[in-house]
């Protein structure tokens, strides 16, 4: 093997964030647009040049989702196996209202009645703001440790309810999600339009930007001042085998922000995400569209390493026993697996990378309400 096993549980760590960075930077805006349909365009041809500024590329950029689902159940199969018994309800809301993305891009222009327009607008507000808000929602969850604990065989069994993830942090996580989601959509509808769309989007943009930074900042000290954390105080070596009933987890104030002293670069994280949000908020109002997105992606890349550093090295804290908490060294699967999926992940991520950057170049352009009337019957 060219890494040991404890170095490849790490670096399976980074590719499943490195993946959620994906996610978040590419289909962020995609439910951005959608979140921002209602506001940013005022009539149906507005409308449309907000849907078909994302079209071409929607199930491309969700990819990155099915990637990142994918890579947790190969790496850390029995964290998928949690979450996924844990989560169920909130996961099927979130995939019931991704459900009208694919039938509202399709459908909407179809029928030339307001009505009939309306509706499916409407659907693709739904799937523009459900999906980030359950995910921050659930990414608060793992904060607060979430009810499940193990028998001694290793079967689950699981607490809590689809109501009680609705936790006040829990929330106002879910909101930090939704509002950096809604600002990358904003920032990239600069870059992708023009004349009343633009000039909406800009303002979207400067106004999601002060929600981030408002939301972001209220997490970060309802975390420090209000939110146990966890600590591992015995385990077994990282290289051993997975066993998450062989440690020794004690909830602490403060744990959560424990890495932030021990390795202090860590700190680069939130500043990435506030430099990113205040970046927007000002070059927004300047109309820096190409500045503006691109310090919206910092925003949104320094909030996921905020929550991956904090909860390293959990992945999914039990609040119900929190010895049977999963971590990134006794989730993990076999060293042959991770070795596997590594070189899968060397090949493959790349040219995903590749063609995502070639379909964007070739379909690159500004979408005009004139463009629109031109192609009518050819566009979204």
């Amino acid at each position: 093997m060219i890494f040991d096993y404890e170095t490849f549980k790490l670096i399976w760590w980074l590719l499943v964030g490195v993946l959620f960075i994906g996610f978040a930077l590419t289909d962020g805006f995609d439910m951005g647009v959608g979140a921002l349909l209602r506001i940013v365009g005022k009539t149906d041809e507005e409308r449309r040049v907000a849907i078909n500024a994302i079209a071409p590329h929607w199930d491309g950029n969700q990819v990155w989702l099915i990637l990142a689902a994918g890579a947790i159940f190969a790496a850390w199969p029995i964290t998928f196996g949690a979450s996924f018994s844990t989560f169920y309800w909130a996961l099927v809301l979130t995939l019931f209202s991704l459900f009208f993305r694919p039938v509202g891009f399709d459908y909407r222009s179809k029928i030339e009645d307001t009505r009939w327009r309306n509706t499916w607008d409407w659907g693709l507000v739904v799937a523009g703001v459900v999906p980030p808000l359950v995910i921050g929602v659930a990414f608060g969850n793992l904060l607060l440790g979430v009810p499940f604990a193990f028998d001694e065989f290793l079967r689950i069994s699981t607490y809590g309810s689809f109501f009680k993830l609705f936790h006040p942090f829990a929330v106002l996580v879910g909101l930090v999600s939704l509002l950096m989601f809604t600002m990358q959509g904003a920032t990239y509808l600069m870059l992708r339009t023009d004349e009343a769309v633009y000039a909406r989007s800009r303002k979207a943009a400067q106004w999601t930007a002060a929600g981030v930074i408002v939301t972001f900042g209220l997490a970060g000290i309802w975390l420090w001042a209000g939110i146990d954390g966890y600590a591992i105080t015995q385990a077994p070596p990282h290289d051993s085998l997975p066993n998450p009933l062989a440690k020794t987890v004690v909830p602490m104030a403060g744990a959560w922000l424990t890495n932030y002293s021990t390795y202090p670069l860590a700190i680069a994280a939130p500043l990435a995400g506030f430099v990113g949000a205040l970046g927007v908020l000002i070059l927004a109002g300047k109309d820096r569209a190409v500045l503006s997105f691109i310090h919206s992606s910092l925003c949104l890349i320094g909030v996921i390493m905020t929550a991956g550093v904090s909860l390293f090295p959990f992945v999914m804290p039990s609040s119900l026993n929190p010895n049977h908490s999963l971590t990134i060294w006794d989730s993990a699967s076999s060293h042959l697996t991770l070795a596997i999926m590594f070189w899968s992940a060397v090949i493959f991520v790349p040219l995903i990378l590749f063609y995502t950057i070639w379909c964007y170049k070739q379909m690159w352009g500004k979408i005009t309400v004139k463009f629109i009337r031109e192609n009518d019957h050819s566009v979204y």
